[in-house]
């Protein structure tokens, strides 16, 4: 979609639809609203009056011109309260009605930039969330459907600003949202192919193809290196796929940057049936989500890379399959990680923090920190928070505030769950350092402890995605299927170190 900013009078331009906003309460709508309510005659007022417009968050209204202004259709949006103004609240309204509008065939949209001027959202922000919400909420995952769509994409959108002071400011706004925005598209799509379509060869390859476009640079261990190295824990769940396990690096180095590379590790589990502790039949297609968090970094470092911060970042995923061959690790076998700890497998379904365990110990031999790993780990967190909350947890306090400040700049929610050393016991084995398992409680908690033993006091922060990686409905700029959760948060992670790290 071609996405430009012009200095114009929005009622004026010979489009499709144009849209404009009202917040919760307002009875006589001003600015651009009341402009167009003007030339419609007061037809927006008229619906105000009778109760049809109201304003809330993200209540869409669209209304025919009948040839009164050029624009063919006019669509109201709500934003809610005016004090309760978020950019994710600009985002995800956008989202909704430029979905109502792809709705009705409208390829070229005009909009005024929702939010910008109220209190602390100014036009750069304001229009990169614009951007944001079009792209992420018009998204759609065609790749293997021979039918075609039903409705025709939106092709143009135009942010109209009557203050052509403001222009350079929306273009550059634009121009980042576009870069995030495209970023989270790229992590969705590898998410929501088939697993067939998606293995650790190939995982790998869209790396090396990514890393060329962008000038990154890639690195992909295959079994001998990993075996190597010693990458026990790896090598011990990629033992039952006929698939051959990979292990992506890639790496970027701002012009002029200096000091220890931040790590982002995601795990890419490209399909996971539990391995021998099999899991059930229903919902097991899903699993080919379950390397939403390698696909996440990998998408981070695309964003990265077009941005070009200046700071030094290094991504790390482990890929495999999870598979119950005859020649699959069984419960009771152990294994020995990369940094040395044995560890006794009781459950060949908790594979994710093996593969984990080995991409950490590789993260803190290589100097690499502080680190974030992303990880679908844990049915348990999905259980405590749902579907909009991701689980964090971590063993420095303030990376973690950095992190979650990150994440609400990209609109990425997240909860800290503990980290008291009393749900170590849980972990331990009578036959090894550690077994990787433990009991149904807290189940979440002690994932993330056993993480814990694999990076010693590099800062880290672990973040169970099990919950947020995928959404079965509509939501705003979450559409159904892969949300590529997790690569904002990174990318506005990284560049807030861009001026040196307090």
């Amino acid at each position: 979609m071609e996405i430009k900013v012009l200095s114009a009078d929005i009622a004026t331009l010979p489009v499709k639809a144009i849209i404009v906003n009202l917040f919760e309460g307002v009875t006589q709508p001003s600015g651009a609203t009341g402009a167009v309510d003007q030339a419609l005659g007061g037809a927006i007022s008229r619906l105000i009056a009778e109760g049809e417009i109201k304003g809330k968050l993200s209540e869409v209204t669209l209304l025919h011109t009948l040839g009164k202004i050029p624009p063919q259709r006019v669509a109201v949006v709500g934003l809610g309260k005016a004090q309760e103004l978020t950019l994710d609240r600009v985002r995800g309204a956008t989202a909704e009605v430029c979905r109502a509008l792809r709705r009705v065939g409208a390829t070229q949209v005009a909009t005024i930039v929702h939010g910008a001027g109220q209190g602390s959202t100014d036009p750069n922000q304001a229009a990169q969330a614009v951007v944001e919400g079009a792209l992420l909420g018009l998204y759609t995952f065609r790749r293997h459907l021979t039918k075609e769509a039903e409705h025709k994409e939106m092709e143009e959108l135009t942010l109209v600003e009557r203050d052509s002071d403001k222009l350079s400011a929306l273009e550059r706004g634009v121009a980042r949202g576009r870069v995030l925005a495209e970023a989270a598209i790229f992590a969705r799509d590898m998410v929501n192919e088939p697993a067939n379509y998606m293995t650790p060869t190939i995982m790998a390859d869209r790396a090396q193809e990514m890393a060329r476009a962008e000038g990154l640079e890639c690195t992909v261990l295959d079994r001998e290196d990993m075996q190597r190295l010693g990458m026990g824990a790896l090598l011990a769940v990629a033992q039952g796929s006929h698939q051959p396990p990979r292990f992506i690096i890639l790496r970027y180095r701002g012009e002029g940057a200096e000091g220890k590379p931040l790590g982002f590790i995601g795990k890419g589990i490209t399909f996971d049936s539990g391995g021998i502790s099999l899991k059930p039949s229903e919902g097991m297609a899903e699993m080919k989500s379950d390397m939403a968090g390698g696909a996440a970094v990998v998408a981070a470092m695309r964003a990265i890379a077009r941005l070009k911060p200046k700071v030094i970042v290094t991504g790390l995923v482990p890929c495999t399959e999870n598979l119950p061959g005859g020649a699959a690790q069984k419960p009771g076998d152990v294994l020995k990680a990369l940094n040395g700890k044995t560890v006794e497998v009781v459950n060949t379904d908790a594979e994710g923090r093996l593969i984990l365990s080995d991409a950490l110990s590789y993260a803190v031999r290589e100097g690499i920190g502080p680190l974030v790993d992303l990880a679908t780990l844990t049915g348990a967190c999905q259980v405590a928070l749902g579907k909009i909350r991701s689980g964090a947890f971590t063993n420095n306090q303030e990376f973690l505030a950095r992190v979650i400040k990150a994440a609400e700049d990209a609109g990425e929610k997240l909860w800290q769950l503990p980290m008291d050393e009393e749900y170590k016991e849980d972990n331990k084995s009578r036959v090894a350092d550690i077994k990787n398992a433990g009991s149904r409680w807290g189940g979440a908690i002690t994932a993330a402890q056993f993480l814990a033993e694999f990076v010693g006091d590099t800062p880290w922060v672990h973040l169970d995605i099990a919950g947020t990686a995928m959404t079965d409905k509509d939501r705003g700029y979450l559409v159904n299927g892969a949300t590529g959760v997790g690569v904002r948060s990174l990318v506005h992670l990284a560049l807030s170190y861009e001026k040196g790290r307090s």
